[in-house]
This record gives structure tokens, C-alpha cells and sequence, in this order.
């Protein structure tokens, strides 16, 4: 059997890990195309050596542009590399404009598509994820679904058919990785002691290029940092060039280079809370049992917010302030999202 997995964003480079995984010992060929939608070292390249993944067979690179042209472009580039390998599945993660290019394509092309971490709804079409994620899972012949909401939301579209319910990659990954940046250690973890810090990471369109929302989440972040622990804070490109333009010198908040994945997950383990905007950051934070502040005023991952482990305080100062000071309360967490075996289940369904 042919797979191709498409792969254009962090997250799905971590995803697609669990999958080359699961796919060890199988008789499977299996051959990544990156989109290059994340294109720099930190962003991308990191990935594949800290994870062990196999170079991609195809890098397009597309680079960024506005969504339209950022989507065709991949369209253009991965019409002929699909033409070449035509695979029997084509492998689709998430919901980025490398997940939604594949999903047009390859339907185009008659070639099945089965999508990763399908069926999550945010309810806000305004964000592209929401339309990608719908797009993707009408189009698509198998369906990989998280958790039993996912499902659900499926079948309240007449895609139920198509849903397989088989638990959540991600915890695949954090139960793996996370063990091993642990016993890696390095400088981070003489930096960062468990629960001396808070860590906030801020990328999404909806926040970046709102300035007046930026400065709102930036003065609530500094004001934490200032009157209840340190915070740290990832700078993603996005955001780096908008606070660049807007001259925003941090006062309070320790602002550093984007992290690896598994320097993510070291810190993400080791901090007191979680503020972000990141639908993949807001499950790891509950992976790891931390209290999660989501910058956002909803989320796809509905799971989360029970027992208050995650509190949606999008733009608002005292929101988000209130959140942090009941963030002891939280819990409790449950398994909500698999028993860590998602990439193994979704190799099989493929083969079978």
C-alpha cells in the first residue's frame, strides 16, 4: 500500500511522527510532501531531526502569501508530485491551508483522502481553520476522529459513515516525547524550575492582526508577569513582525526564539499555567494536567474546558487576569482523549 502524508505546519510534523510510527514494520510505503507552508529552521527542519522523521520525499515549497494565494500555490505545486506517486490514501493532518490544498486536489484527482483529527468544530466561521476542518471532512473518505464530540459533530453533518473514533495523535506524541525531553534535560531545565513560571504563546491571525486586541492580551500577559510569575514567552514569526511593527518592547514578559518541540513540551510540563491562542498548545497544556488560559472566545477542543482546566478569557484584561487567579482550581483531568495507541489504530484502519 502507498501512503503520502502532507505536511506543512509544526503540528502536523508531530503528527505525522506518531504515523511514521505506526507505520514501522507494516507493509506500507510511506513518503511525507512538505508544502513548506512553515519554511524557516525553527519552524520546520528542527522537527524532522528531533523526532527522527524521514526527509520528505517532496519539499514544494510554497512559502506564505495571502490564504488564497498560499493554498494555490501548494494546489499548483502538489497536482504533479500526486500525479507522480499516486498513492492509495493521501494522508491529511489538522486544519491548515496545506490541509485543505491536499483535500481540493486530491478529490480532483480521485485519489482518497483520509483525514487526521477530524470532526472538530469551533462554531466561528470566520476563522480559516473552521472552514478548512469542513471543507477537508466533506471531502475526505475516512475520518480520524479525537474524541466522541468530534463524532458527533460528523454525524450532525451526515459524515457519521465515514468517522472512526481512534483517540487523539497528539497524546500519542506527548506520551512518547514528552519522556524523552525530560531525560534530554539541556540548559532548559536548569532555566526553568516546575511551577516558577508561566508560559504564553500568541500566534493566531484573530489576535495578531487586530492591534488594538494585541496590545489588550500583551498588557494582561505583562501584567502577570509583573504581580504573579515570571512568564516566557515563544515569539512565532507572525507575531514577532506585527509587534515589530507596532515597536512593542516587552517590559515584564521574557521573550524568546521559537522552541522545538521538545523544548515545548519540557516547558509546557513545567510551567505553573498555560496562556495561548494554539488549539495544539491548549490540548498539551491538558495532557500534562496544567490550568490553561485560551486567548481566544472559543475553541474546537470543548473537551478541555471541563472542571475549568482550560477558560476561554479571549482579548480581556480582567477576563484573562481572573482566569489566572482561579487557575489553582482547576480539574480534574481525564482521558478524555484516547489511550495514547491513535497512530496504530488509524494504520490499521487504513489497511484494513
Amino acid at each position: 500500500m502507498r501512503i503520502v502524508s502532507l505536511v506543512g505546519a509544526r503540528p502536523q510534523f508531530v503528527k505525522a511522527a506518531v504515523m511514521c510510527r505506526a507505520f514501522a514494520g507494516l507493509p506500507v510505503s510511506h513518503r511525507l510532501v512538505h508544502t513548506g507552508q512553515h519554511y524557516d529552521d525553527a519552524m520546520s527542519e528542527v522537527f524532522f531531526r528531533e523526532l527522527s522523521i524521514p526527509a520528505p520525499a517532496h519539499n514544494l515549497g510554497a512559502g506564505s502569501g495571502s490564504h488564497a494565494q498560499q493554498t494555490a500555490e501548494i494546489m499548483k505545486r502538489l497536482e504533479p508530485v500526486l500525479e507522480q506517486e499516486r498513492p492509495d490514501w493521501l494522508l491529511l493532518y489538522g486544519d491548515t491551508n496545506s490541509t485543505l490544498s491536499g483535500a481540493l486536489v486530491a478529490s480532483k484527482m480521485h485519489i482518497r483522502c483520509a483525514h487526521v483529527e477530524a470532526g472538530l468544530r469551533s462554531g466561528d466561521r470566520a476563522m480559516p481553520e473552521e472552514v478548512n476542518r469542513i471543507v477537508t471532512d466533506h471531502l475526505s473518505e475516512l475520518l480520524f476522529c479525537p474524541t466522541g464530540e468530534s463524532v458527533k459533530n460528523l454525524e450532525r453533518e451526515g459524515l457519521g459513515e465515514r468517522a472512526r473514533m481512534t483517540g487523539d495523535v497528539m497524546f500519542d506524541a506527548v506520551r512518547v516525547f514528552g519522556q524523552i525531553s525530560e531525560e534530554r534535560g539541556g540548559p532548559l531545565t536548569e532555566a526553568y524550575r516546575p511551577d516558577a513560571f508561566a508560559l504564553a504563546t500568541l500566534h493566531r491571525a484573530g489576535n495578531t492582526d487586530n492591534p488594538e486586541r494585541l496590545q489588550r492580551i500583551l498588557g494582561a500577559i505583562d501584567a502577570i508577569a509583573r504581580t504573579v510569575c515570571p512568564v516566557v514567552m515563544p515569539l512565532h514569526p507572525r507575531t514577532t513582525a506585527r509587534l515589530a511593527e507596532m515597536k512593542w518592547r516587552p517590559e515584564a514578559i521574557s521573550v524568546v526564539a521559537p522552541l522545538s518541540y521538545l523544548e515545548m513540551l519540557l516547558l509546557e510540563k513545567r510551567a505553573r499555567f498555560i496562556l495561548t491562542d494554539s488549539g495544539g498548545v491548549q490540548k498539551e497544556a491538558y495532557f500534562s494536567r496544567k490550568p490553561c488560559i485560551t486567548l481566544r472566545d472559543e475553541t474546537e477542543w470543548v473537551e478541555t474546558l471541563h472542571g475549568n482546566c482550560n477558560v476561554l478569557a479571549g482579548s480581556d484584561p480582567v477576563r484573562i487576569q481572573a482566569a489566572v487567579a482561579a487557575a489553582a482550581g482547576a480539574g480534574p483531568w481525564t482521558e478524555v482523549y484516547g489511550d495514547g495507541e491513535a497512530g496504530v489504530k488509524i494504520a490499521e484502519a487504513l489497511m484494513r
